[in-house]
């Protein structure tokens, strides 16, 4: 089993340590650290575990660092760690800054530790729904619209909400990406509240992404479409739908409804599934599939990497939409 502490205890951080709480065959939680005394006291009060008096000790005595601070503090916490030898989960994004994000998996690399970015959705259960099921997208929309929270305010929607999806597109589109367009807005805040981007990838895929935090109502929606095949994702009601045409020559799913189709190739069969959704606390799953990761030296699900490739695409949509600002604004 390994030891587990905890940097940052506000309101994600508090559920990081209850799941590590739950977590019990992967994690002894050691304790944790946060900068506020008074909110160390209640902490340590309420999860009945011990509040480190500064950083360096709570690294001292753990296996692993859970970081949940703020994403500016995200790498001199994090570069302290890997120093020290710890492996590392750390909340996304990576970093505030991009050569913060690389310079860290070099450092991870060079100490031979693990690194796991909390890019949570990866664990949502209506993407984990897909099984093994073959994901070639060529055309993909994704919608993530929230209500406004000033929580978070001090990024963009991109960096706040987009990376969420920037990081799922990335883990099934399996090529480099060739051209980005973007637009955004401030609304409410003085970061860009709303935004729009294209990407275009080498191997032709077209990825259309919209990020807000300024709706009235949530959504969280993935669609992917590939030959043959349209895939639904519901990340925030946990639902899947996946519908798919079969040649006569295939063995079509008994599961779920099919339908005939007369084509000019001949006849073929469209099958309309929605798999089982298995209940998942996703947090807790992150959490042991690190430990896992370290137990049997294998790659973290989603690495520093990840982590990185997912801001790179970011800021690449940042630098856009301030383009596109730029030209609004001289005309």
């Amino acid at each position: 089993m390994l030891k587990i502490g905890v940097l940052g205890t506000g309101h994600l951080g508090k559920i990081h340590l209850k799941c590590i709480g739950l977590a019990t065959t992967s994690y002894q939680l050691v304790g944790f650290y946060d900068p506020d005394p008074e909110v160390a006291k209640q902490v340590a009060a309420t999860f009945a575990t011990k509040a480190f008096p500064d950083v360096a000790s709570l690294i001292a005595a753990v296996d692993v660092v859970d970081i949940v601070t703020p994403t500016t503090t995200h790498y001199a916490l994090a570069k302290q760690v890997i120093e020290a030898g710890k492996h590392l989960f750390i909340e996304k994004p990576i970093t505030h800054k991009l050569d913060e994000a690389k310079a860290l998996v070099e450092l991870a690399k060079k100490n031979k530790v693990k690194v796991q970015v909390g890019h949570v959705e990866r664990f949502n259960p209506a993407l984990l729904a897909l099984g093994d099921t073959p994901v070639a997208p060529m055309f993909i929309e994704a919608h993530r619209l929230a209500v406004f929270n000033p929580r978070g305010t001090d990024v963009s929607v991109v960096l706040d909400l987009m990376i969420h999806d920037l990081d799922i597109i990335l883990s099934l589109v399996d090529s480099p990406v060739a051209e980005v367009h973007a637009s955004g807005v401030a609304v409410v805040s003085e970061t860009v509240d709303i935004a729009n981007a294209r990407i275009a990838f080498e191997n032709g895929c077209i990825a259309n992404l919209t990020a807000s935090r300024i709706s009235l109502k949530q959504m969280r929606k993935v669609r992917f479409f590939q030959k043959d095949a349209y895939i639904s994702l519901d990340l925030l009601d946990k639902q899947a739908q996946l519908i798919r045409l079969y040649d006569n020559q295939e063995k079509v799913p008994e599961s779920g409804q099919q339908f005939e189709l007369q084509t000019n190739s001949g006849q073929k069969t469209i099958h309309m599934d929605m798999p089982d959704i298995e209940p998942v606390n996703s947090i807790k799953l992150e959490l042991e599939t690190f430990a896992e990761s370290i137990v049997n030296d294998t790659r973290p699900k989603v690495s520093g990497e990840d982590g990185y490739r997912a801001l790179a695409l970011a800021y690449q949509i940042t630098e856009a939409i301030e383009e596109s600002l730029q030209k609004s604004a001289l005309n």
